[in-house]
């Protein structure tokens, strides 16, 4: 198996790791946060949302087939509030992610001979390749399933107000 294919094969599992871990909870849970920088459930779904369709596969393709072309302007953390993501409705916007990275991880699958070594620059980090963004599209998945996994344990503290020394090993 190649090395591309081991990680489309994770995308494919982090789908099912982000079900799992979206599905089912409360309006309470969903929009939760400890404090006004922090993002709830509601809006990480939501910016997964937009990754998967304007950033990683838009410019992993992009870098595909026309790496010669500058990249669209995205503004991720500005989306935040631009496309009011507090104010989606969480299980659609969900349902919508999930069919995004469906059609991600299809399309990643047909792909024919791709040319993962294509260069591209990106405006602030400079030369990178196509493999480049495909192995930046698994991390971005492990860093938000690691911030949504701690929300949920923040969330879990603050409700049960339990001591979990026992469950942290102290």
């Amino acid at each position: 198996m190649s090395k591309y294919q081991v990680i489309i094969d994770e995308l494919y599992r982090n789908q099912q790791v982000f079900e799992a871990l979206f599905k089912k909870v409360s309006k309470e849970a969903y929009l939760w946060k400890d404090r006004p920088n922090r993002w709830c459930l509601l809006e990480i779904v939501c910016h997964l949302y937009d990754e998967e369709r304007e950033d990683f596969r838009a410019r992993t393709q992009h870098i595909l087939e026309t790496p010669e072309n500058e990249f669209i302007p995205i503004d991720p953390e500005g989306w935040v509030q631009q496309r009011d993501y507090i104010n989606k409705e969480y299980d659609a916007v969900l349902g919508d992610f999930l069919r995004e990275r469906s059609i991600s991880i299809n399309w990643l699958s047909t792909l024919q001979n791709p040319k993962w070594d294509n260069i591209t620059i990106h405006p602030e980090f400079g030369e990178m390749t196509a493999y480049q963004f495909l192995t930046n599209w698994l991390a971005h998945d492990y860093l938000h399933l690691r911030q949504i996994t701690n929300l949920k344990l923040d969330y879990l503290k603050v409700n049960t107000e339990e001591n979990f020394a026992y469950a942290e090993g102290i």
